[in-house]
């Protein structure tokens, strides 16, 4: 019987401490996240017709054939778990509807291939790869990343365009909260994007400092600054960065005092970039700046190991 029972063990692979159990899985958090973002990208669709349809469509496809192109180069084992559907969706949903069929493409092989999968793939990225791919594509092609289309269909800025330029508001607090306003395909309503928001805080799936230190911090610091806090929360993308982005495994800091910190980071950089800079929204280099500093962040907050005691110079 004993002979029986280490015949077991020795099949048994134990790893180094800790052993902790944890019931999410990776394909469970992407499954979750789909699901928290689907609400808003169908509203995108009915905002803006089937151009925004086809845009996260060749966005989502582009992102998972650049995965698996990434995974056979770097001769791993090809697996659809979900993270290259995610990626896609989340860089559809940040692009203008007028963009070309092309772009999706480029931004998607630019942010799977050189932001996530030189530095290792999923986990080991420091940046957002949806956010980078924009940023690049941004960057490249600016004239056709500022088309923006209203929901009547005619090309004129967004709300935080308007503002910026001409000092107006073209929209109300109920406008933005429903999502009656035009911008990129995915970030108008700020009401779908809450709710997703909240489910995946419900679920676990990501943790709640964050969006509360983002909003909070630029909440406060626009309300200091003079400026309408409420309309620059509800307005561009800050809903969508907060919940999808800001909160992604990849650059977000381990510790709970580094998130918070985090968090800040973000919104103070939303503001600087939005009311002192030449750009009406700052959410996409407010998160990919932050990323940067995460690794920062997270050693000067990490925990100091149980029973760890200084040392101490003798020499004095």
């Amino acid at each position: 019987m004993l002979r029986g029972r280490l015949m077991k063990m020795e099949n048994l692979n134990v790893s180094g401490s800790p052993h902790i159990f944890e019931r999410s899985s990776k394909k469970r958090i992407m499954l979750f996240v789909l699901l928290a973002l689907l609400p808003a990208a169908g509203y995108g669709v009915f905002l803006f017709g089937v151009r925004a349809l086809l845009v996260m469509i060749v966005s989502v496809v582009s992102a998972v054939l650049t995965q698996i192109l990434m995974q056979v180069l770097v001769k791993r084992k090809v697996k659809v778990d979900g993270s290259g559907v995610v990626t896609g969706l989340l860089l559809g949903m940040i692009l203008p509807p007028t963009v070309p069929l092309w772009m999706p493409v480029v931004g998607a092989f630019f942010g799977i291939a050189i932001v996530k999968w030189v530095f290792g793939g999923f986990g080991y990225a420091m940046f957002n790869p949806a956010l980078a791919g924009r940023a690049f594509l941004m960057a490249a092609w600016p004239a056709l990343m500022t088309i923006w289309r209203g929901v009547d269909g005619v090309t004129g800025a967004t709300p935080l365009g308007a503002l910026k330029i001409g000092g107006i508001k073209t929209a109300g607090y109920f406008e933005l909260f429903m999502g009656n306003v035009g911008g990129s395909v995915g970030e108008t309503s700020a009401l779908l994007l809450l709710i997703g928001g909240l489910f995946l805080m419900v679920t676990k799936v990501i943790d709640w400092r964050v969006p509360l230190a983002y909003i909070g911090s630029l909440s406060l610091l626009m309300f200091v600054l003079g400026e309408d806090p409420v309309f620059h929360v509800l307005a561009g993308g800050v809903m969508l960065g907060t919940f999808f982005m800001a909160t992604g495994y990849e650059g977000m800091p381990l510790t709970k005092k580094g998130r918070v910190i985090f968090g800040i980071g973000c919104g103070l950089l939303t503001v600087i970039i939005r009311l002192y800079s030449g750009m009406p929204e700052g959410v996409t280099y407010a998160i990919l700046l932050m990323n940067g500093f995460s690794p920062l962040i997270e050693r000067w907050t990490r925990l100091r190991p149980f029973g760890y005691v200084k040392k101490v110079n003798k020499n004095g």
